[in-house]
């Protein structure tokens, strides 16, 4: 169970008094039971690889549209994170030993599936040396190994900034590197305690120079304005950010940070439009989109 830190919960309280008469969640939030023959599919080849999604441990509302699609983001480094977000569902505590057969089990379910675009994730190991970016690299080699064709993206933590990390990972580079920023700048002390908005600026800016295409996502709804969202944007793109995600915040938990708003579909399409005058080469905006949502259309020209 989450246990939200002094700021966190000084936060918390100070949304959930300012939205006492909340409505319930508005139609456009509704989505179907997940459900289907692809669905059921994917959940068993899941279970039967012992293999952990972040579709399912953060409780994506896009997963029975997703897996009927038969794709499905990985989440490696097994389900324990080091970090207490005040938003995450995933659970917090001391990780189990590095599972060094997982690259492997991914790869061939990621065959299994005939995935024509994979994506991995992975929580926080911030009591590794590496941070973990020898299993992406592990990872992403394997997937290429089995699956020539099919394009890979990475959504990775920031690795404490630590440069030698982000080497390991260029080691075997993916198609895609993603990064969350998740939340503007002054709100980072309570949605993103361990993190810092600077450094993951410029881990997308490390990864940019590279010569990789780059990707974030942020959540919105959680006590921002629609005024930093855009500065936000503004300063993505002057790491020359490529894609950006953007999608409404979803409370996980009664302990979890509280929702501060329900963002319309019109301000959704604004935020669209906006990152296009920008520059973004895509914008996925809208009330149910996640990092992982519709990622395949971002690596269409990347085929090998």
């Amino acid at each position: 169970m989450l246990k939200l830190n002094k700021h966190q919960k000084i936060f918390k309280e100070q949304i959930e008094s300012k939205n006492k008469k909340q409505t319930k969640r508005p139609e456009w939030l509704k989505v179907k039971l997940p459900a289907g023959e692809n669905y059921s599919e994917v959940y068993e080849l899941m279970r039967k690889a012992e293999l952990h999604t972040v579709c399912e441990e953060a409780r994506c509302p896009n997963i029975s549209e997703c897996w009927n699609h038969r794709t499905a983001t990985f989440m490696i480094l097994g389900d324990t994170c080091t970090r207490s977000c005040g938003f995450c569902n995933v659970k917090l505590g001391i990780p189990n030993k590095v599972d060094w057969d997982e690259p492997r089990r991914v790869a061939e379910s990621v065959k299994q599936l005939g995935l024509r675009h994979a994506v991995i994730t992975s929580v926080n190991r911030d009591e590794l040396y590496d941070g973990g970016a020898s299993v992406f690299a592990e990872t992403v080699r394997l997937i290429r190994e089995k699956m020539p064709h099919c394009t890979v993206e990475i959504l990775i933590p920031d690795f404490k900034g630590e440069e030698h990390a982000f080497e390991i990972i260029m080691k075997n580079p993916p198609d895609i590197l993603n990064h969350n920023l998740e939340t503007v700048k002054r709100l980072y002390h309570a949605v993103r305690p361990q993190a810092k908005y600077e450094r993951s600026l410029e881990v997308l800016k490390w990864f940019k120079e590279q010569g990789l295409r780059t990707k974030s996502g942020i959540m919105v709804g959680i006590g921002e304005n629609n005024e930093e969202v855009l500065d936000l944007m503004h300063d993505l793109r002057k790491v020359n950010c490529d894609i950006l995600t953007i999608g409404q915040y979803l409370q996980p938990t009664k302990d979890h940070l509280p929702v501060d708003r329900f963002v319309t579909p019109e301000e959704f399409k604004m935020f669209e439009e906006e990152g296009l005058k920008m520059g973004f080469m895509a914008v996925e905006s809208g009330p149910l989109v996640r990092s992982s949502y519709h990622a395949d259309k971002h690596a269409s020209d990347l085929r090998r």
